[in-house]
């Protein structure tokens, strides 16, 4: 078979992740009014995919997680699958700069029957954070914003998540950038990311374990960090 020809994107990721899907993700009305009325309202159309979602569900299931850290609430879309995959006492709290998207979040989780365990604290992510106690630990952090505050992010999530626990940064690769852009680039988001890998290894393994996963599909080439509080 031919190489595809735009190493970034190609058609064969996209009917791969649909192909899937069909088999193991079935019609979800709750998820997918989600992002219609994310749309409708305007948000940008950069959630997780659904196979992503169901992914992240699946994790906290497996780790028998209760309490969940989010950081990039958006339409609440993802923050959907989180909250599924929680026992009825389990809690997610989720953080958001912005007062409309963070309305048409409620909205969604509101539609998807799961307000009882989410609550939204809306503000700059970096101050919130700051304001949470680490004596009312989470067993899993998932980080899903503006790329250049992901070091802030992350140490304040180190902070906060139990030993054992899961931090999980989203869209970790920018389509290729954060390894293939020169090391003076003046991209603000490749330099965050850089620092924050610098970071983890200064760290040394005393703190986190982790790793990067590369990702393909609908959303096209990306990854996520995956680490583990030590």
């Amino acid at each position: 078979m031919q190489a595809p020809s735009n190493p970034l994107f190609t058609d064969e990721w996209r009917k791969a992740d649909e192909y899937f899907s069909r088999y193991l993700l079935p019609t979800d009305r709750a998820l997918e009014s989600a992002l219609e009325n994310s749309k409708q309202n305007g948000l940008p159309l950069i959630a997780v995919s659904p196979v992503q979602g169901k992914f992240l569900m699946s994790l906290l299931k497996s780790i028998r997680a209760k309490r969940v850290l989010e950081v990039g609430l958006l339409g609440g879309y993802s923050t959907i699958w989180l909250a599924r995959g929680l026992p009825d006492d389990g809690k997610v709290v989720t953080l958001e700069v912005n007062e409309k998207f963070a309305q048409v979040a409620r909205q969604n989780i509101a539609n998807a029957d799961l307000l009882s365990k989410v609550e939204i604290k809306v503000g700059a992510a970096a101050d919130t954070l700051k304001s949470l106690k680490s004596s009312e630990p989470f067993d899993f952090a998932f980080i899903d914003a503006d790329e250049e505050g992901n070091p802030t992010y992350f140490a304040e999530a180190k902070r906060l998540v139990r030993k054992g626990g899961v931090i999980i940064v989203d869209n970790v690769n920018l389509r290729s950038r954060v390894s293939s852009l020169p090391a003076d680039t003046d991209d603000s988001g490749v330099k965050a990311i850089r620092k924050l890998l610098e970071d983890i290894k200064d760290d040394g393994g005393k703190e986190v374990d982790a790793t990067v996963l590369g990702l393909a599909g609908t959303k096209g080439f990306d990854g996520m960090l995956y680490a583990v509080k030590l």
